[in-house]
């Protein structure tokens, strides 16, 4: 994937990730594997009783990252379905009631950030010192009213506003609670800190990875998303190893 970056000199440091900083080169493969990269399914139909083996995506990009926004819940729990899988009866609701639910807090959120993407909210923002009204703590009350299905809620959250509210899940919260500071407004706090000091990095990857893949633009708070998800469920070398795949 080096061939279409501009900066191959840059790398990403994000200790929520590890220890270890990650060429912008190897990120890059990480992300267009995500997006592009297949599992073996076996699939049955009236046609093929028997079955036969097809291949499908093994990442939630085409299902979400590359789909248009939203026009309403409904299409907003669906979204989220395809990133997190389906929902029963009760899930479903369960995350249309917590979508309207925290509808307020949003729109307050929204009206906090003026236009401005989360990574270059100022600290304070994500700072429990300058509560109450602040982004951080907007964010927060979103995460506790988003009810037994967080995930979903937050994904379609973050698919509307994917520049202002992040996208997390219990894996991804668990990584990052071990490097909050004293004074944090919540987890959103450690993710600002290392968008900031990684603009350069990620301004590139958000070049890169929209050339390379194609049919979406995902912000660098997505992209911080998918190599957190990638790296703490030990899918980050399958991932590199299919945007290899693809390069070739």
């Amino acid at each position: 994937m080096t061939a279409g970056m501009q900066r191959t000199d840059l790398v990403l440091r994000l200790p929520s990730a590890g220890p270890e900083p990650v060429p912008l080169d190897r990120a890059l493969d990480a992300v267009v594997g995500y997006a592009r990269g297949l599992r073996s399914l076996r699939f049955r139909s009236p046609g093929t009783p028997e079955g036969r083996w097809v291949q499908v995506p093994a990442f939630g990009w085409a299902r979400f990252d590359a789909r248009p926004a939203s026009a309403g819940l409904d299409a907003d729990v669906l979204l989220a379905e395809g990133l997190h899988g389906r929902l029963d009866e009760a899930g479903w609701q369960d995350v249309h009631d917590a979508l309207d639910r925290v509808a307020p807090l949003v729109e307050a959120l929204v009206a906090r950030a003026e236009e401005r993407p989360f990574w270059t909210l100022p600290d304070d923002e994500l700072s429990v010192l300058a509560e109450p009204g602040t982004a951080g703590a907007l964010l927060r009350r979103i995460g506790q009213d988003a009810g037994a299905h967080s995930g979903h809620v937050l994904a379609a959250l973050h698919h509307r506003h994917p520049g202002l509210v992040p996208h997390l899940t219990r894996t991804t919260r668990r990584a990052l609670l071990p490097h909050l500071e004293e004074g944090d407004s919540g987890v959103e706090a450690v993710i600002g800190r290392e968008l900031r000091a990684n603009a350069d990095a990620f301004a590139e990857l958000e070049r890169a990875a929209a050339a390379a893949t194609g049919d979406a633009h995902p912000t660098r708070l997505r992209l911080h998303d998918i190599l957190l998800w990638l790296t703490t469920t030990l899918r980050l070398a399958h991932a590199e190893a299919a945007g290899r795949g693809d390069a070739r």
